[in-house]
């Protein structure tokens, strides 16, 4: 039934998406980006976002050809729902504690399912697609068997998962964390904060039967009632509000002189991006860590992704690499050790599951006097400055960032 939004997990895949995409970036995305026709019928929007989170297409190459082929004005719209997710992610490094506090409380609905048999029922309905709200039963078997769903489709999601079946917000991220392909803890917690009223705060997103039809294309017709007319804001879960921002991370930067161990990771595929010649590397890993999303079990199709990119990245390294997967945390120290190496170099690791992981290997390594360090891109070093407040405070710094990228704007 969806077998036709498969998507494969490699560098060329996602050259070969934006190359189709891109003539429609421009004035079609913008008036047609909001409608959900469906599995396989997704044209209006690029379906890049798997291949953006782990970078094996960058949003400099995404941006640099939109751009080129309608100018900045032309793409303004798409432009700027590429720097959704970066402003995303570096609002999450600005306040790391609401990924800690979004752990926390996960932790405190699970333990709730077993204590309180209605939640637990009701939960078990809506992960099983047997609500008899049509739409949302419709998206949970289109995500969990494709691994996607469309934007817009995410947001009324969200929003009956909260108003309508009055289920925990945190429950409905860590589903969506677990069946994404493009899963990524700071665009997905903060989307779902957002539709809670809890990221801008007291702005909540509520689903409308009429926006539903109309942006399916009448696919669904809801009864009238059928959703939650009001959409109070979760605000009093957090009643001290926002934590206050704090600096970005410092990575501790790579010795080009020491000899080094290369470990790639789902965050940072782009290989492309280190100039390797200046390294000596000797030896290569990647480290599987799609299971540390959740608890509970992640789909394989999310994880299938994740090994086969991470594969493909070896096959464009064009050197031999160890498999490894994140589990006891010694594994990275035993595997340096070993290679005799004096640093491990990583793509940046934001925060998130992966980042708490590599925070107890790391604690390991300094015991050995094994430095583990990363290399930031300079698109994140120019925008997450920036990504203190709402977006706006990014949006309108777009052309400025793009000028100090060197890219056309």
């Amino acid at each position: 039934m969806f077998a036709d939004s498969d998507f494969m997990a490699s560098r060329q895949a996602g050259l070969m998406r934006l190359a189709a995409f891109t003539p429609n970036a421009g004035r079609h995305y913008s008036s047609d980006r909001n409608h959900d026709r469906g599995p396989g019928q997704h044209n209006s929007v690029s379906q890049l976002s798997p291949y953006l989170r782990r970078r094996l297409v960058t949003e400099e190459e995404v941006v640099t050809a939109v751009v080129e082929s309608h100018g900045l004005e032309g793409a303004e719209k798409f432009v700027q729902e590429v720097f959704w997710r970066s402003y995303f992610k570096g609002w999450l490094e600005r306040r790391p504690v609401i990924w800690d506090l979004y752990c926390d409380g996960l932790q405190d609905d699970v333990s709730r399912l077993g204590a309180d048999a209605a939640l637990r029922e009701n939960l078990d309905r809506a992960l099983a697609g047997n609500t008899g709200i049509e739409c949302f039963d419709f998206w949970v078997g289109e995500l969990v068997e494709t691994g996607y769903l469309h934007n817009h489709a995410r947001m009324w999601f969200a929003s009956i998962w909260i108003f309508t079946l009055r289920l925990p917000w945190r429950l409905g991220a860590d589903f969506f964390l677990r069946n994404l392909i493009d899963g990524d803890p700071a665009s997905n917690t903060l989307s779902w904060r957002w539709v809670a009223g809890l990221h801008t705060r007291g702005k909540t997103y509520r689903a409308e039967a009429w926006n539903i039809a109309r942006f399916t294309d009448r696919r669904f017709v809801l009864p009238e009632g059928v959703l939650s007319p009001v959409a109070d804001a979760l605000t009093g879960e957090e009643p001290d509000g926002l934590p206050p921002v704090t600096s970005v991370r410092t990575p501790v930067l790579p010795d080009r002189t020491l000899p080094t161990a290369l470990l790639i990771t789902e965050e940072d595929c782009g290989i492309e991006a280190l100039p390797f010649s200046e390294f000596d590397i000797k030896t290569v890993a990647t480290l599987e860590a799609g299971h540390l999303r959740s608890g509970l079990p992640v789909s394989p199709i999310v994880r299938e992704f994740e090994v086969a990119a991470l594969a493909d990245t070896v096959e464009r390294l064009e050197r031999p690499a160890r498999e490894l997967i994140a589990r006891d945390p010694a594994i990275l120290l035993d595997w340096a050790a070993k290679a005799n190496v004096s640093q491990i170099v990583t793509g940046y690791i934001p925060v998130g599951p992966l980042r708490y992981w590599m925070k107890q290997a790391q604690t390991h390594l300094d015991v050995a006097g094994i430095s583990l360090c990363e290399w930031q891109r300079e698109w994140d070093v120019r925008i997450w400055p920036h990504a203190t407040a709402g977006f706006f405070k990014v949006k309108k710094q777009i052309p400025r960032i793009l000028n100090e990228l060197g890219m056309p704007g």
